[in-house]
């Protein structure tokens, strides 16, 4: 077996068991069962948890990310149709089975103490995700600030839906954005 392809496996083992359990609970040998592959194997891809931890976020940002842009890229609309369609994505992520919150939010409050490698892979994360939002109420013809204000609503949203297991969180989000999107057009 290729190193691409047990790298594969023990990454999408690793992103079920960091993602469902926490990163803290879960240990290599966990990994490496769930992976099918040696410790010794897992080891020399991986020379510690926290470069697996890391893997496991930089791989999980450019799915997210890449999943919400191809969502947003598929409405056939005007640009505010495009960004109220971030927060119906959100909503559909909120109703998969699983769903557990913002994994950056939830390694960083793990581990974003201790670890400058998580806390940086978290904030540039949300980074991107303030960019991208912003750059989408730009194209909508809104101020910046407007897109900062979308941005800490998905957020708030995102952690919302992970207490309270609920997508409705999404919706709400999605009503503001409409109504600050409203406000920030009227001349």
């Amino acid at each position: 077996m290729e190193n691409g392809e047990v790298r594969t496996r023990i990454l999408d083992a690793a992103g079920e068991l960091f993602y469902g359990q926490g990163v803290q609970a879960v240990g290599m040998d966990a990994v490496r069962a769930a992976s099918g592959v040696t410790l010794r194997r897992l080891y020399q891809l991986f020379p510690s948890k926290d470069t697996l931890v890391e893997a496991y976020l930089l791989r999980r940002d450019s799915r997210w990310r890449g999943a919400l842009a191809s969502y947003v890229d598929a409405v056939d609309g005007p640009p505010r149709e495009r960004v109220l369609a971030v927060f119906d994505w959100l909503r559909d992520w909120f109703e998969e089975p699983g769903f557990r919150g913002c994994a950056f939010v939830n390694s960083f409050g793990e581990l974003g103490a201790t670890s400058p490698e998580v806390a940086g892979v978290a904030r540039r994360h949300k980074e991107e995700f303030r960019r991208y939002v912003g750059d989408l109420v730009a194209e909508a013809g809104a101020p910046a600030a407007t897109g900062a204000q979308l941005a800490l609503l998905a957020e708030g949203a995102m952690t919302t839906a992970a207490l309270t297991g609920s997508s409705a969180p999404a919706c709400e989000a999605r009503e503001a954005a409409a109504l600050l999107l409203d406000a920030a057009a009227r001349p």
